[in-house]
């Protein structure tokens, strides 16, 4: 499936037939069994990138799927290998596609316990989600930690990142998801929507880390709720000045995070998913013919009100064996921290 032009979704992609990518030195070919629909696809397909995207393009980055054939030297895998692996962002062909080539070093096998469609939905938000909380922000057992969002496709597996490094978790949602977020393991929902959320989460004391998944005034008013010598990590753009003096005023330690790919991360999520403390949220899967319809879902633009995506990820699949049926959403069982 094709980039053709960058705009709106209903007329941005075009399927066709290109030739099968052949594994290069140290590369697998993979068929594509899963993939799924992230923010950085909508922005790529917006032309935010245009610069670093040239059409027509296949774009895309989470895979699970199974290994087809190796190149000379990828010696980690064989064919009949169930892998996934998030793709380097705008290197090469992207993950629309049936077949797609990578390097070994940035692949790793599935966990058993995950579906294509799960592990598709999985790869780059639980991959951003590592690196923010373990890789930067340093979570310990213990500390208290804010993620913004906790019902949507990073802030789900956030919450039961987080939960799993022992803190104490909290979360901002509407007042129908609290219940969601708390299946997911957090301590404290608070709705955004109906008062100011900085107030209550002082009132229990201060967090050790924000988690922003939103941007804008979110971050800029994440020092107002940090305790001393907290931590502000984001995923997202920084459009406007930040509130550095307040910052400033609790020690703030801030990091601005752009994901990249790498095995070992994917195999310390698939260690929490080995034991049933974490499991991907998948809001809805729809085949890749349907890929417009996805993009659209995913900025709940849909015109079918009735499939409009609220929680998790937008998952795609694309040789789809027996995978759940479109619009379900599977939950982690509760597990308590440490």
């Amino acid at each position: 499936m094709e980039l053709v032009r960058f705009g709106g979704p209903d007329t941005a992609f075009a399927a066709r037939e290109l030739p099968r990518p052949t594994p290069g030195q140290g590369q697998v070919l993979v068929r594509v069994m899963a993939t799924s629909v992230n923010p950085l696809d909508l922005q790529t397909r917006r032309g935010d990138y245009r610069d670093q995207v040239a059409l027509p393009a296949v774009i895309g980055n989470d895979v699970s799927g199974v290994v087809v054939g190796t190149g000379p030297g990828a010696d980690d895998f064989q064919p009949g290998d169930e892998v996934w692996y998030l793709a380097p962002m705008f290197a090469g062909q992207g993950t629309y596609a049936e077949f797609h080539v990578v390097d070994q070093a940035l692949v790793a096998r599935k966990p058993a316990q995950l579906s294509h469609v799960e592990a598709a939905g999985l790869a780059l938000v639980g991959v951003t989600v590592w690196e923010a909380l373990v890789e930067r922000a340093g979570v310990r057992a213990g500390e208290r930690v804010l993620v913004h969002g906790g019902a949507g496709g990073v802030g789900s597996v956030a919450v039961q990142v987080a939960r799993a490094l022992g803190a104490e978790v909290v979360t901002t949602a509407r007042t129908k998801d609290h219940e969601f977020v708390t299946r997911l393991g957090a301590d404290t929902a608070i709705d955004f929507s109906t008062g100011d959320y900085v107030l209550q989460v002082r009132a229990l004391g201060g967090v050790d880390v924000v988690l922003d998944t939103v941007g804008g005034d979110t971050l800029t008013r994440s020092p107002e709720v940090l305790a001393d010598r907290g931590r502000v990590v984001s995923i997202v753009d920084i459009p406007e000045p930040q509130n550095l003096l307040a910052a400033w005023r609790v020690n703030a330690t801030y990091h601005f995070v752009f994901v990249s790919p790498g095995r070992a991360k994917l195999e310390a999520l698939g260690r929490l998913v080995d034991r049933g403390d974490l499991r991907p949220v998948i809001g809805a899967v729809l085949p890749l013919a349907d890929i417009a319809q996805a993009h659209a879902l995913l900025e709940g633009a849909s015109a079918d009100e009735g499939r409009r995506r609220s929680r998790g990820k937008i998952a795609v699949a694309v040789h789809p064996p027996d995978e759940p049926p479109h619009g379900t959403v599977s939950l982690p069982r509760a597990s308590p921290a440490g």
